[in-house]
């Protein structure tokens, strides 16, 4: 188990160190994806804060998901936290995937958050 633990922050690091490099101050759309649910947040590093967030468990979607833990709550994330992301002013991101691949859950997310309007 630790070999996995430890390939995914290597992973993560790796990831986050590229994310300054070319990001420059451009927030960061977070992504944690868990077995039964799926969070997005738009991180501001400079200011060390959240502008905006959204996951499966809000009262907004929950009734409309069958499962927090598929590709379709997924995209429903990625469009709600992009139109949360506009309203704070925000249009351009870097997208920060975490340790996670960019396949099933988290593409969705990142797809439906592009049609929302968010640009990365």
């Amino acid at each position: 188990m630790s070999a996995i633990k430890d390939l995914r922050d290597r992973r993560r690091k790796r990831l986050r160190f590229q994310l300054r490099a070319k990001g420059g101050l451009r927030p960061r759309l977070s992504v944690f994806r868990s077995s039964k649910h799926i969070y997005a947040q738009v991180i501001d590093d400079a200011d060390g804060r959240t502008l905006a967030a959204a996951s499966s468990v809000d009262a907004t979607l929950r009734a409309a998901l069958k499962t927090g833990a598929d590709q379709d709550a997924a995209a429903a994330v990625g469009k709600l936290v992009a139109e949360r992301a506009l309203a704070a002013g925000v249009k351009e991101v870097v997208f920060d995937r975490g340790s996670y691949l960019y396949h099933g859950r988290v593409k969705a997310l990142a797809e439906a958050a592009r049609e929302g309007g968010l640009a990365f």
